[in-house]
């Protein structure tokens, strides 16, 4: 039988009704009696690492739930975290790029209702991720709404509704049928996991809006080392923004220009005010990613390393199926 962690971190699935409207409060045993069945598929320990709205969720709690995983990696063959939806998707890509190579699997899931209503989501999402933790295929993903998604391509798509997260760009990894995973894209089992142990939050995300004004490019670069443009359609920077643009170049910051469609990603090559741009400023950019990977592995390239051209290196790898090009 085999052995399967369950963290929890708060979020709607262990949340109670209060006066100020939901808050976590159930504990990982709590969340457990809504499924008794379960201790005859696998033997599950419990580990409480936060009790908070995924609104709260920052990149110190991203790196604690690596360690916590590492830690306890030999005397598991699964692991399941409970998170809030809200930030899910933050959380599931990053743990993809600190948590790299993973022969056993790491599932994130929630709920958009607490556990203990009685119309919820949250025993099927809970149940289909343990069921998925004990069936075998690797990596860090999303199981929600019994559609399994990679931890670099999901996003929270709607606020409400039980199907509430997308695969962007990428088809799903599998889904859960019944007591049956459907496995969907083949998978090899690495051999040997790589956990890394530093980010940079010291990202910045400016959207480009008609009449931003100019400044706002020098404000940006005060607070970051590395900045993510999310421009229009396939990318582009409008032509009254390339001298705050040259100067942030010239300050050694990272840039990286991304899109805000959400399907079908970035081109700079296909305008002239895009090629101009890959031209001249060398600018990265997230081509199919999801702009919560771009986030995040934005983070553990600066974590990794300060050299221009191992950060470009870093982040054109392709890691947990989170680029494609």
């Amino acid at each position: 039988m085999k052995k399967i962690l369950l963290l929890t971190t708060g979020g709607t699935i262990a949340s109670r009704k209060t006066e100020q409207g939901l808050a976590p409060q159930l504990t990982p045993e709590e969340l457990l009696s809504y499924l008794p069945d379960f201790s005859s598929l696998c033997r599950i320990t419990t580990l409480p690492l936060l009790n908070l709205d995924s609104t709260n969720i920052s990149p110190e709690h991203w790196l604690e739930m690596a360690a916590a995983i590492e830690e306890n990696y030999s005397s598991y063959d699964g692991f399941v975290i409970c998170h809030g939806t809200d930030t899910l998707a933050y959380s599931a890509a990053a743990l993809s790029y600190l948590i790299q190579n993973s022969a056993k699997p790491i599932v994130l899931t929630g709920a958009q209702q607490p556990i203990d209503a009685e119309n919820t989501d949250a025993r099927t999402n809970l149940a289909d991720s343990l069921l998925y933790a004990n069936s075998g295929p690797s990596g860090v993903c999303i199981v929600f709404g019994s559609h399994v998604i990679a931890g670099t391509r999901a996003k929270k798509m709607r606020t409400k509704s039980y199907n509430a997260f997308t695969s962007i760009n990428f088809p799903e990894l599998a889904s859960v049928r019944g007591q049956r995973v459907i496995r969907y894209i083949p998978w090899e089992k690495p051999d040997v996991p790589n956990f890394f142990h530093k980010l940079n939050s010291r990202v910045f995300l400016l959207k480009l809006t008609p009449g931003m004004p100019a400044e706002a490019f020098a404000a940006a670069g005060k607070l970051c080392d590395g900045l993510i443009i999310e421009s229009y359609g396939v990318g582009g920077i409008p032509s009254l923004y390339l001298k705050e643009l040259e100067a942030l170049t010239q300050q050694g910051k990272t840039i990286i220009m991304a899109t805000q469609v959400p399907q079908e990603g970035s081109d700079l090559s296909v305008y002239q005010v895009g090629h101009i741009l890959k031209k001249k400023y060398h600018l990265l950019e997230t081509y199919d990613m999801t702009l919560e990977a771009t986030v995040t592995k934005l983070m553990w390239a600066l974590g990794q390393t300060s050299d221009q051209e191992t950060i470009r290196e870093l982040f054109k790898t392709t890691v947990n199926y989170d680029l494609l090009f």
